[in-house]
């Protein structure tokens, strides 16, 4: 069992968190303490989340929202943060519609879909923190990069510009809200064999992924949550402004 962060006494909103990396992140969070608020368009995949987390022990709250709609991200904001004496501390923007597409045959459908869900989807949990945190305590956002924002893989391209633009939306807002005390980081994720992305990709493309990683195995979920309990905790107090690589080396390694 890892070492963790005492989280006791955080409430973190978690967007995207009824499946792959946004519920092991809901998990190891609310093993560290933190009240957990699990957000998803999947209303009864938010339930069964939220019911494993106190199952375990922990403390978390369903709170099914679309993330593409400023007013539902808002409103799961006030109701976790109305749980937790009216303080947010943290969010996790991590929702995403994953999709791998030669550029001539994405539709305006799923371009407009993508650039909702990740793009507007972390503007506004960026606004929600701020309607709900203590400036005196301190804030923190998790945005959720990829090492796609950096260099070209073939049939990202929708993939690759939400992905940038998330990069350059964390180094912008850790400029602006740092003296505002809040820390604005982000986790570039490798490859992880998600129940989404296993939906993409076949065996035979995952061993192909293995030999290029220098460390030579796939992502685990778990390393993206323990990397994210580490940027929430109070050790990485100064780091602001950070895009964290959990990909074995595939970022380094170009």
């Amino acid at each position: 069992m890892p070492i963790r962060p005492d989280l006791s006494g955080q409430a973190i909103l978690i967007t995207g968190a009824a499946r792959g990396l946004g519920r092991s992140m809901a998990l190891t969070l609310a093993q560290c303490g933190a009240l957990i608020g699990v957000t998803d368009v999947d209303a009864s995949g938010c339930e069964v989340v939220a019911d494993d987390i106190g199952k375990a022990g922990g403390r978390a709250l369903a709170l099914p929202a679309d993330v593409a709609v400023r007013a539902q991200v808002l409103r799961v904001a006030g109701a976790l943060a109305a749980a937790n004496g009216g303080r947010l501390d943290a969010v996790v923007n991590n929702a995403m519609l994953l999709r791998y597409e030669p550029i001539e045959q994405v539709s305006e459908e799923t371009l407009t879909r993508m650039v909702s869900i990740g793009i507007h989807g972390s503007f506004w949990g960026a606004q929600a923190l701020l309607a709900h945190y203590d400036a005196q305590r301190g804030g923190a956002i998790i945005n959720m990069a990829s090492p796609v924002a950096e260099k070209g893989f073939p049939n990202t391209a929708a993939y690759s510009l939400v992905k940038g633009a998330i990069v350059t939306l964390t180094k912008s807002l850790a400029a602006e809200l740092g003296p505002r005390n809040v820390r604005v980081n982000a986790l570039a994720p490798g490859s992880v064999p998600t129940p989404g992305a296993l939906g993409l990709n076949d065996k035979a493309e995952y061993e192909r992924r293995t030999r290029t990683i220098p460390m030579r195995r796939l992502g685990r979920e778990e390393d993206n949550a323990e990397a994210c309990a580490f940027l929430l905790s109070p050790e990485a107090s100064f780091i602001n402004g950070e895009i964290l690589h959990v990909d074995g080396g595939i970022a380094a390694a170009g």
